[in-house]
């Protein structure tokens, strides 16, 4: 079992939600709503419709579940990207720290609101893990520096930075 570092931002996650929910009302509506009106086709497409919308809920509620930053068995694990997580050996986790960036949201301003982002320094050695591929809604990975939007991350401010670092350094010393 891992150790949560970074939660998800639940409410921008869980505004995701809402639009499937749209789908499947429209959906249940066209499956049973038109009464006798609607011919065989139209329920199917209603069912299938509700069914999409379903499909749709389970991957946003999975999104809740996942973590942006976690510690397992001496590893810190980056969910940055669909799948598995990337995980680092804490050795190699140098510091966090805050920055700031464009937030990435769609809209007429996009990239152009700022956000207040989760970073964290890996090691200059840690060669293997100095580029790595993640979606770039969720952050940036680049010559050993990971970059965690903070529009997907609880909110970051300095109290959060101080227990990522303080756990950091309980991981990461051996103990006497």
């Amino acid at each position: 079992m891992h150790e949560i570092w970074v939660r998800p931002n639940y409410r921008a996650i869980a505004f995701g939600i809402i639009p499937p929910l749209v789908l499947a009302t429209l959906g249940a509506w066209m499956a049973w709503g038109l009464g006798s009106a609607a011919g065989g086709w139209w329920r199917w497409l209603g069912t299938g419709v509700m069914l999409l919308s379903a499909a749709m809920v389970a991957v946003v509620l999975w999104q809740l579940r996942r973590p942006r930053v976690a510690y397992d068995d001496g590893r810190v694990l980056f969910y940055l990207r669909s799948g598995p997580p990337i995980a680092v050996p804490v050795q190699w986790v140098e510091a966090f720290f805050l920055g700031q960036g464009p937030s990435y949201l769609p809209g007429p301003a996009a990239g152009a609101d700022n956000t207040v982002n989760l970073v964290a320094r890996l090691s200059r050695r840690a060669e293997e893990f100095a580029h790595q591929e993640v979606k770039p809604a969720l952050g940036h990975w680049c010559d050993g520096y990971v970059t965690i939007r903070g529009t997907w991350c609880e909110p970051l401010n300095v109290e959060v930075i101080r227990r990522l670092n303080r756990r950091l350094k309980e991981v990461s010393t051996p103990p006497t």
